[in-house]
């Protein structure tokens, strides 16, 4: 269990993951938290990364550090999404290692998960199939990052965990027209068409798949929640157990948004994944519960979309 004085760094604050976790770990009195932004220490350099641990003896790690970005990014950048995830979650895990941190928490994905695994998916069903091609690499860093602590808890005796989110959505998203998650990308586009009075919206593919998505601080509840009552090899599923498809989700942001007009697909651009629904019973059966329904967590987004519009130029 983590005092309320223990010594925790949150790798990743800026973000979406990160910056939820240093206000649930506020929020419940936690305060002695260390942060770097990226300027100050550049997680893919790995001489930096073991400076600052054997400096600052974190006793706790919360890695919630990551390039991230939606189907468009992930198909240009598949090199970059791999080395820089792999690089800087090895430099971290390893470092926290060498330096005795009392127990870690690595942030994954539900990407990690085969293409067609089984729904929902159990934390049981990792590397039971192919992964979808348009976001291979960020999952295979990912897969990398929790193996690596389930393989240092074997052979060194550590208490390193790991959890794996749904979609993530809330406070501090990117909002990028072209790089950002499917939720971020709808608000943009609807409150931009709102604005400019647009007779229709296109969106991609046919509007079929099905996703879960996850409020950031209902996952940071559980980051902490996890960090003091959970301890094992197998990851931990992150998610509210519920699903929509992509054009159900684009008619309630829509409707959260204010936008009247039309919603066309199209058809010629990707749908990924048919379906990602996760099996969030391991979390439930430790005591842990989601509380942020869909559509209220769009409209808490989409205020924090207009007191921040400089996050839609990232």
């Amino acid at each position: 269990m983590m005092e309320k004085n223990s010594k925790i760094y949150v790798a990743g604050h800026r973000g979406m993951a990160g910056s939820a976790i240093v206000r649930e770990l506020e929020r419940q009195g936690y305060s002695n938290i260390i942060t770097r932004t990226h300027k100050e220490l550049d997680l893919c350099r790995q001489d930096d990364v073991e400076k600052f641990f054997a400096e600052e003896k974190p006793e706790y790690v919360f890695l919630a550090a990551a390039k991230v970005g939606g189907i468009i990014a992930n198909q240009e950048a598949l090199a970059d999404f791999m080395w820089v995830n792999m690089v800087l979650e090895m430099n971290v895990i390893h470092s926290a290692w060498q330096n005795g941190c009392k127990k870690l928490e690595f942030l994954g994905s539900s990407c990690i998960y085969p293409r067609m695994a089984p729904q929902p998916m159990t934390e049981s069903c990792l590397l039971t199939s192919e992964l979808e091609k348009t976001n291979e690499a960020y999952a295979l860093a990912k897969i990398s990052g929790l193996k690596y602590c389930e393989f240092l808890n074997c052979q060194y005796g550590t208490d390193y965990i790991s959890v794996m989110p749904a979609n993530l959505y809330g406070p501090n998203d990117n909002y990028h027209p072209t790089h950002s998650h499917v939720l971020p990308a709808l608000i943009r586009r609807f409150h931009e068409a709102k604005v400019e009075e647009r007779e229709s919206v296109t969106c991609w593919g046919d509007g079929s798949p099905l996703r879960e998505f996850l409020y950031v601080d209902d996952l940071a509840n559980l980051c902490v929640f996890l960090m003091n009552n959970y301890s094992g090899n197998e990851t931990v599923n992150a998610g509210t157990g519920e699903e929509l498809t992509i054009r159900e989700l684009t008619e309630l942001v829509a409707k959260v948004v204010g936008y009247k007009g039309r919603i066309e697909w199209d058809t010629s651009k990707p749908n990924g994944t048919p379906r990602k629904l996760l099996d969030t019973s391991k979390a439930a059966s430790l005591g842990w519960h989601y509380k942020t329904r869909l559509e209220e967590g769009i409209r808490l987004s989409y205020k924090d979309f207009l007191d921040n519009p400089v996050r839609a130029e990232r």
